[in-house]
């Protein structure tokens, strides 16, 4: 194959996760996504005819973004970046103050998170920390 394909922005993000309901509180509460779209309720999500676009879980929104859920991992499953697959989802934030102000709302919460990384050779300062299933997440912003 010649050349390279042309992409653009990614268009969406899909996390498996243990608890449907956990994570969708976490993701709408805590980040403001909003549900765009969910599978029914049902005893067996597998007859549902969305089961192969939602595996039982939703999509979210937030501005641009498309998060989905997927609830297919065994209970007491924990996310480990140290296996073949996503390593961490980082979001974007304006400027070192609103990192400062997501520090306090965080505190408040009671999300544990870790320390600011200043990275100075990229020109931005990171903020780690860690939804219901361990899956880290990041804020992001200049330095």
């Amino acid at each position: 194959m010649a050349g390279q394909l042309e992409l653009g922005s990614i268009h969406h993000v899909r996390l498996t996760v243990t608890d449907i309901e956990r994570s969708r509180a976490f993701y709408t509460g805590l980040l403001g996504f909003n549900v765009a779209a969910e599978a029914p309720a049902s005893d067996d999500p597998k007859s549902d005819p969305s089961y192969p676009v939602l595996w039982g879980g939703c999509v979210m929104t937030r501005g641009t973004y498309l998060l989905g859920l997927r609830p297919v991992a065994n209970k007491g499953d924990r996310f480990d970046e140290d296996r073949v697959g996503l390593d961490h989802l980082s979001f974007s934030v304006e400027s070192r103050a609103a990192l400062n102000e997501a520090i306090r709302f965080l505190d408040e919460s009671g999300v544990q998170r870790g320390e600011v990384r200043e990275l100075t050779s990229f020109g931005i300062c990171v903020l780690p920390f860690r939804d219901p299933d361990n899956i880290q997440l990041e804020l992001t912003s200049p330095l």
